[in-house]
């Protein structure tokens, strides 16, 4: 369908610009009269308007759509919604409140599309840079069901409970990163200034140094006449490190390992397990079937490895077999999940045995990343003593060598 770029008057006088899909002028025409939007001119857009119009990055120092943004709206749209009134004047309200441009366009694009009789899901569906592959299902759900204001509600829940773990992750990891990047700075200051004036002075001792103040020197010389090597195998690792994860093959092993790494591979463990229960169990509750509320979940748990599992649970709950016996043969989940999988599908409440089980691992969450810090902080103190033992002995020992040399003369 052509587009066309057009610019009119909304319903406070104000001139407004955009792009509308259309299959003449006139359709836009008609399209724009009953959004409350008088044209002023309408006129064909250039080819790849619609394109560049839809991608709300916009250059490097645009405004973005943050997490915050989506989470603020879908609890503002639930709340328009509940109170009975219209979607598309809920959206041009929150559109109008928006303080973020780009979300300001986002939401006009979307007021567009639904105009020209498209359904909310498909309409986010064209900006999947910001409506999650869940989101969509949950929406599409929502609209089938007639209870989307039910959805959204859970949907802002979800996400809500998403935002608390990466902002827990962030404030936990604040120290040990500081304290890491202090010993890193002063391994690499000791080994270009320091050691390099007392290999000056223990050179002109003319007597054989120990080996671990040999050791430090080599490691020292080599520091300094190698560094552009090293930042550049740094950074080259870096760049390969990325481009490995981002093939399908790279992704799926690294969430793999992430969840075998001492101290924070139980929490990628917990957090991922706490995300496919809250998943399932608000797919469940919206009215979603098994085995498409599986393939949505699968689609949420942001680890490759568990999603491949998902995956496999629901080929064999589409073979038949109980999720009780697809979660057994999954082999990814703990008996405490196994067992609370039991109780639901016995009693016919599994999606109130997964909140809990959510309930349950997000606890143990918030727990363990309040304590994360507590955890690392003896790990800190182990590596910081080392380095400061291997300098103590590498620079002080042939000092002390020297001066009880000095003393028996």
């Amino acid at each position: 369908m052509p587009a066309f770029t057009y610019r009119g008057r909304n319903g406070s006088g104000e001139i407004i610009n955009g792009v509308l899909e259309g299959a003449t002028a006139s359709a836009v025409a008609d399209l724009l009269f009953g959004s409350g939007v008088m044209p002023m001119e309408i006129k064909p857009a250039p080819a790849g308007a619609l394109k560049k119009k839809e991608d709300t990055g916009g250059g490097f120092f645009a405004p973005k759509i943050l997490h915050v943004d989506v989470l603020l709206f879908t609890r503002q749209l639930y709340t328009l919604l509940k109170a009975g009134v219209p979607i598309m004047r809920a959206l041009a309200g929150l559109q109008e409140s928006s303080v973020n441009p780009a979300m300001k366009s986002v939401l006009g694009q979307l007021r567009e599309s639904l105009d020209s009789g498209r359904e909310l899901s498909i309409s986010m569906a064209r900006h999947p840079k910001i409506f999650t592959p869940f989101y969509l299902a949950m929406v599409r759900v929502g609209e089938m069901t007639g209870r989307l204001e039910e959805v959204l509600l859970r949907l802002f829940d979800h996400m809500e409970f998403e935002r608390f773990m990466r902002d827990q992750v962030k404030s936990a990891l604040r120290y040990p990163s500081f304290v890491i990047m202090a010993m890193v700075a002063a391994m690499l200051i000791v080994n270009i200034f320091v050691i390099p004036a007392f290999s000056k002075v223990f050179a002109g001792f003319g007597a054989e140094l120990p080996l671990m103040t040999r050791i430090l020197i080599g490691v020292s010389n080599f520091t300094v006449n190698w560094w552009h090597a090293m930042i550049g195998i740094v950074v080259a690792a870096g760049f390969a490190f990325k481009s490995w994860v981002r093939t399908k093959r790279g992704k799926y092993l690294w969430d793999k390992i992430k969840m075998r790494i001492p101290i924070a591979g139980k929490i990628v463990q917990k957090a991922t397990l706490a995300r496919f229960a809250r998943s399932f169990a608000l797919a469940s509750r919206s009215g979603v079937p098994v085995i498409q509320a599986l393939t949505t979940v699968a689609q949420t748990v942001d680890n490759e490895y568990i999603a491949d599992k998902v995956d496999k649970m629901r080929d064999q709950v589409e073979r038949g077999e109980s999720v009780l016996r697809a979660a057994i043969t999954a082999q990814a989940f703990t008996p405490v999940v196994l067992q609370m999988i039991a109780v639901g599908e016995e009693s016919g409440s599994l999606d109130e045995m997964m909140e809990e089980i959510s309930s349950m691992y997000q606890s143990e969450v918030e727990y363990e990343l309040k304590t994360l810090a507590q955890q690392i902080e003896p790990i800190l103190i182990v590596m910081l003593g080392a380095m400061v033992l291997v300098l103590a002995l590498g620079i002080f020992l042939p000092l002390w060598d020297l001066g009880k040399v000095a003393m028996k003369k």
